[in-house]
């Protein structure tokens, strides 16, 4: 693992330090989050997803411990794409990923995997949004799968958003022959901007989600009953959706401002 996490890293330092030009605003506050929070305490940072190299290259600015495998995320991936075959899913594995398969809910056993790094208070990233856009858009409604593991996390994780862009540049989805380049481009400019941490009032939304009344109007995906505050399938649904909306807008917010420090 410390081979495969170290060489990746250094090849994201290289492209991301040294062949494009990275400016990162508030780098800060995600050294101290992933060097030295609470023991014991998880970290789940979240991020837009503007290319398929957004992970690991979005960890390799200057200064940032990327070769370090006992620092280094784990970050979910989509399944059809990074474990396609034994050799892929062996490599995936050593590079800190979890599979996560598109359309199996937010119930899947690889959500297990995922609830497993933020119960040893590891640091998981997350692309909330889902798949890969590239048309600088407003951030898309976010898939549910984040707010249900902040829920489900045995401790509440700190929750960090970071919204960059110009990865889009360096590995656009149709600009050679249509299709990816087969290295990543380089002279490209990247911008990253790292928000403060997201504040839930778990105990207070959960408590409302309890006294939610039944919601019969969509279809049951047999969901289990959280405990112990009993929260059914329609009040985690309104969970989830509150819960993202707030991670959404933050989200949102670090976007615009990011924005505004470009036209500078």
């Amino acid at each position: 693992r410390a081979a495969v996490i170290g060489a990746v890293g250094t090849i994201a330092k290289a492209y991301v330090s040294l062949l494009n030009t990275t400016t990162v605003h508030n780098a800060d506050a995600l050294h101290r989050l992933v060097s030295s929070r609470p023991p014991g305490t998880p970290l789940l940072t979240v991020s837009n997803h503007m290319s398929t190299i957004d992970d690991p290259f979005m960890w390799g600015f200057k200064g940032f411990p990327i070769t370090d495998s006992k620092l280094a995320r784990w970050v979910l991936t989509a399944e059809d794409i990074c474990f396609r075959n034994v050799f892929m899913s062996y490599m995936f594995r050593l590079g800190k990923c979890v599979p996560i398969t598109r359309g199996a809910g937010i119930y899947q056993d690889h959500m297990n995997e995922a609830l497993e790094v933020l119960s040893t208070g590891g640091w998981l990233h997350s692309f909330p949004e889902g798949k890969v856009a590239q048309d600088h858009q407003p951030i898309r409604r976010l898939k549910w799968g984040t707010a249900s593991l902040i829920v489900r996390a045995p401790v509440t994780p700190i929750v960090l958003p970071i919204v960059h862009t110009g990865f889009e540049k360096v590995m656009p989805e149709k600009s050679f022959f249509g299709r990816r380049p087969p290295l990543p481009l380089c002279g490209k400019e990247i911008k990253i901007i790292v928000g403060e941490p997201v504040d839930f009032d778990l105990p207070g939304l959960k408590q409302v989600a309890a006294m939610i009344p039944q919601d019969t109007s969509f279809e049951r995906k047999g969901w289990p009953t959280i405990t112990p505050e009993g929260l059914d399938e329609a009040a985690q649904r309104w969970l989830y959706q509150k819960m993202s909306d707030k991670i959404q807008s933050a989200m949102e917010s670090l976007r615009k401002t990011l924005l505004n420090l470009k036209q500078h």
